[in-house]
């Protein structure tokens, strides 16, 4: 915190911010890049087509975290309001694995396969479709290898050939782009805006870059769940009640819900949530989901303190594993250790002889690229730049951390940090309703656009107050000359006396109590001079 010595006002604020989308291109959402930009969308459009008029068998094959659940939504919607029947298989995480595989395709009796959120590393599955005489069309966000898969089509904006914007897209995007395209093959008059609130979750969910075309997506995408008749969001909005979702209720409140199911059970139960028409049903769903996230944050403690127990502070990444831990959390997990310890996290379940995992970079590491440089000792792995999935046999996992150990500790420490987040010092002065309007008009923050963060200095403590039902946020009031502020420290570590003097680090947010709307300070870090 010493090391920032820069003041700041608003005028400088929203300059730095502003220079944020100054390289965007794609500001409304008259100006999105079209489907034919993606290789092969009217590919797989008129082959959909044709599968339509000969009422062929088509299965939508999913994945079982929020992007792939709201990928086999908007897929399922649009072939339902067309009137036109189709299987949906997302995949059960711990019976049936990651994405479209042998069992799932010998399943299934149909006469085409459509992928969404997953498929582009499914080599084997590809050359049994190929054998069965099943049309594949693989509809993905995730890097490619360097071989692809056997298929009809392939529609990924990372393919080398694709014309799609240098703007990384999630797995639901990519279908909606697909439908898209499909709408125009049919000459259908389709209202593709119905599905930009579920986008907005796909895509905050997803971690993808908040900039450009997701940027506008999100933006327009809180304005409709807030419109929404969607029955899971009213069920949301009762049992919590809300008046209305801001952004971070898509990441701390609906994202975690949507993917509890599939990390604790099945994700069919979340797709059925966010797909059914019925309030009531809704209702019964949610019940269900909010079951599976109370079991899912008990078991992210326990696996969260137990990776603790493993790991050195002084390495260059974080790497813990223990034998038979929940799939379903090892990747929240590691997003916490990745958080907590400002590393690159590593967090994997044994299972007799292999061992299988979850990655999470942090600042500007593209963790699929740290990954690569052990696929030698892999199984399989893929993902993005932010989060990855990993396998391993047990015999490699020592040779794995130490290579990994040490690619780490030659990534500059620079990358190690996000460092558009901190901008200057702050007057408490500048706290005020003009500055969470100036902040509002910036947002969503996240990944490329990350939360302004300011280092305020020389506050009294005023006040202070332990909050949670287990005592574990702290609440104060801070004061300099005239300026009183109320700042909130979740999961505090550190707790200052009434009347000592502190600086603090954090960011500002908006405090809606019984409809009145005041300025609050919440605090990553304190530090007495």
């Amino acid at each position: 915190m010493n090391k920032v010595d820069k003041k700041i006002d608003k005028i400088e604020i929203k300059r730095i911010l502003k220079q944020r989308f100054d390289m965007d291109i794609h500001n409304k959402l008259c100006d999105l890049p079209l489907p034919n930009c993606l290789k092969d969308a009217y590919k797989a459009a008129y082959r959909i087509k044709e599968a339509i008029e000969k009422n062929e068998r088509v299965a939508i094959v999913g994945d079982y975290d929020v992007d792939g659940i709201i990928s086999c939504v908007i897929m399922s919607e649009f072939f339902t309001d067309i009137g036109f029947d189709f299987i949906i298989k997302i995949p059960n995480r711990f019976k049936d694995g990651y994405g479209l595989n042998k069992n799932i395709i010998n399943e299934l009796d149909v006469d085409l396969i459509i992928t969404v959120d997953n498929g582009i590393a499914a080599i084997e599955a590809g050359e049994l479709c190929a054998k069965k005489g099943i049309d594949l069309i693989i509809t993905d966000h995730h890097t490619p290898l360097d071989i692809l898969p056997k298929a009809f089509a392939i529609i990924n904006p990372k393919q080398a050939d694709c014309e799609f914007p240098d703007i990384e897209i999630c797995g639901a995007q990519v279908a909606w782009y697909l439908i898209a395209a499909l709408k125009q093959v049919c000459k259908l008059n389709y209202n593709m805006c119905k599905f930009i609130e579920l986008l907005a979750i796909a895509i905050v969910a997803d971690m993808m870059e908040l900039r450009d075309l997701n940027r506008v997506l999100v933006r327009k995408g809180i304005e409709n769940i807030n419109k929404s008749k969607r029955v899971a969001f009213k069920a949301i909005k009762q049992y919590y009640q809300k008046d209305k979702f801001s952004i971070d209720n898509i990441g701390f409140l609906i994202a975690p819900l949507i993917n509890s199911a599939g990390r604790m059970d099945d994700a069919s139960v979340s797709y059925n949530f966010l797909f059914t028409k019925d309030y009531d049903e809704a209702q019964k769903y949610l019940e269900q989901i909010i079951s599976f996230n109370e079991s899912r944050k008990d078991e992210e403690k326990l696996l969260f303190d137990e990776s603790l127990t493993q790991i050195d502070d002084n390495e260059s990444c974080v790497i813990a594993a223990g034998k038979d831990w929940h799939d379903g959390v090892l990747g929240i997990v590691a997003s916490r250790l990745a958080k907590h310890f400002n590393k690159p996290a590593f967090v994997f379940s044994i299972h007799e002889n292999k061992l299988k995992g979850s990655a999470r970079g942090v600042g500007r590491i593209d963790i699929l690229t740290l990954i690569n440089k052990a696929s030698a000792l892999l199984i399989n792995y893929g993902g993005h730049k932010g989060a990855a999935g990993l396998c391993l046999e047990l015999e490699n996992y020592d040779k794995f951390k130490k290579l990994i150990q040490a690619e780490s500790a030659k990534i500059p420490q620079d990358c190690f940090y996000d460092t558009d987040e901190i901008l200057g010092i702050l007057e408490p002065d500048e706290i005020d309703f003009e500055m969470l309007e100036l902040l509002e008009s910036f947002e969503p923050f996240g990944h490329k656009n990350p939360r302004p963060y300011f280092v305020l200095k020389n506050l009294r403590v005023k006040n202070k107050k332990i909050l949670g039902k287990n005592n574990k946020h702290l609440k104060l009031i801070l004061t300099k000359e005239h300026k009183t502020l109320e700042a909130l420290f979740f999961n505090f570590d550190s707790e200052p006396n009434v009347n000592d003097t502190i600086n603090v680090l954090g960011s500002i947010s908006k405090n809606e109590f019984r409809s009145l709307v005041t300025p609050q300070f919440i605090i990553r870090k304190i530090s007495q001079e």
